[in-house]
């Protein structure tokens, strides 16, 4: 199915407006040029009073508490790992107290990576086991292994760079009919000092969509027992690490496209006054899905040459085709977001990861020369995020059209832009378009609000000479 994704966008751009098989769910001149959305991404129409904007790392934890304390009918967590500290204790806790979690009628279900899960202990895995101890019978905790790690590499790649070949990188917290969808993870720094975006939406069509999404990833990921053990789960006979790496991928991704096919022409409806639209996409490189990336680069391209485009990284590291595309194709004023190395996670930390800031700026840098080189320095900018005593993780894109102070389209989730995110990582993001006013004024504060701590990049920066070949020899794994 995804390989048609990019011929499928070409043919609705080409039909906007005269093919009546194509859907026109907008009714306002800003939104209509993002017709084609309704054709290649599953399509859930609702209203703007259903989505909440978190600014905070400290809201976002209280929200997921209290989300945690009072589901009734079914949570799905899905991250790259749980943290190990105080604050992530009072995570489970708040699980382990809700009623109808103890009386076994609330369904649990969390999906981590296997690898950044099990780094050392505590670790994630053992975080979680009192979950299972209190109630294995609702409750499953899911680890994606990826099929790159196999073999000699499994055997023998030490904790921390056995994570570079893959990982499950998704961030979505579904509580009941709610969706918060984000790129944190579940740990302390994304609770207190680690700036992040995170979206509340309310919407039972989009969550069961999402949860039968995550029951379908979890089909092929391994399974954790109230013992620490994990096994493949249950109707599912092919390792991620052992046998036929091609049979493991080919099954993993007919599962997931069989899963998404079915939303592929749902309903995308401009009435019952419904203003705002989600559209889910997915990138899982390694299993050939490729959804997010071509859906991401169409945005990129037909954007409007008077439009403006405000794109966030935590991690600068845009692919080829996306540095491409933003300088070739892309007529729009472009002010790009990143981490300033102060601002960066990846400051002062052991080994090789403690060069990655450096790199991030060498790469920046490398893409100035670009833009200088081919006189798009003006229309391209970058800066860098900088607040004392905060990282930065937040990643995104908002959309503002011609002539107009307030974005009309944003999009967020998990991917960062980067080769990563694009051919290693399982990632999901949704596109949201509005035509409500008050929503557009609250993306224009969140965009408005990351931006003013943005400094504009001063990337010539002294690198160690060692990280030029790093950068050279692993740019696509980090």
């Amino acid at each position: 199915m995804f390989r048609r994704v990019f011929s499928t966008i070409e043919l609705a751009l080409q039909n906007q407006g005269e093919n009546l098989s194509y859907q026109n769910p907008f009714g306002a001149k800003e939104t209509t040029t993002f017709n084609w959305l309704a054709n290649v991404a599953p399509c859930f129409p609702l209203k703007a009073d259903s989505v909440q904007i978190i600014l905070e790392p400290k809201h976002f934890y209280d929200t997921l508490i209290g989300l945690c304390k009072n589901a009734t009918e079914r949570i799905s967590l899905v991250s790259l790992y749980l943290g190990t500290g105080e604050l992530e204790k009072k995570f489970v806790d708040a699980l382990l107290t809700n009623e109808n979690f103890l009386k076994k009628r609330l369904v649990v279900d969390i999906l981590l990576d296997f690898t950044r899960g099990s780094r050392f202990e505590p670790n994630s895995r053992t975080m979680l086991l009192p979950l299972l101890n209190k109630n294995d019978v609702t409750c499953n905790i899911s680890l994606y292994h990826t099929p790159a790690l196999r073999g000699a590499l499994k055997k023998y790649l030490p904790n921390r760079y056995n994570e570079l070949l893959g990982l499950q990188h998704m961030k979505l917290y579904i509580f009941d009919d709610t969706l918060v969808i984000s790129g944190a993870n579940l740990s302390n720094d994304y609770f207190t000092n680690r700036q992040d975006r995170y979206f509340i939406i309310k919407d039972r069509n989009l969550t069961d969509f999402y949860c039968g999404f995550i029951n379908s990833v979890q089909k092929f990921s391994l399974k954790m027992d109230k013992h620490n053990n994990v096994s493949l789960c249950k109707d599912w006979n092919v390792s991620p690490y052992e046998g036929s790496k091609s049979k493991f991928v080919g099954q993993a991704k007919e599962l997931i496209e069989d899963y998404l096919s079915h939303f592929q022409n749902n309903s995308c409806n401009k009435g019952k006054g419904y203003d705002t639209w989600v559209f889910p996409v997915f990138q899982m490189g390694q299993l050939g899905i490729e959804q997010d990336s071509m859906v991401t680069t169409a945005i990129l391209s037909e954007a409007d040459p008077k439009s403006v485009l405000k794109i966030a990284t935590g991690y600068f590291n845009l692919t080829d085709q996306y540095m491409e595309t933003l300088i070739e194709n892309c007529k729009a004023r472009c002010e790009i977001l990143m981490a300033h190395p102060k601002a960066n996670g990846f400051l002062g930390a052991k080994g090789l990861a403690g060069g990655i800031p450096f790199a991030y700026s060498l790469i920046a840098h490398e893409f100035q020369k670009q833009l200088r080189y081919r006189d798009q320095q003006s229309r391209i900018i970058l800066l860098e995020y900088l607040k004392n005593g905060w990282t930065y993780h937040a990643k995104g894109l908002w959309y503002y059209p011609e002539n107009s102070q307030m974005p009309c389209m944003t999009m967020i989730g998990s991917p960062n832009f980067g080769d990563r995110s694009v051919t290693k990582d399982l990632e999901t993001q949704v596109v949201i378009l509005t035509e409500n006013k008050e929503l557009r004024e609250k993306l224009h504060r969140e965009c408005e609000r990351l931006y003013d701590h943005g400094i504009l990049a001063q990337t010539h920066r002294k690198v160690p000479v060692w990280v030029h070949t790093f950068v050279t020899l692993f740019r696509s794994y980090f």
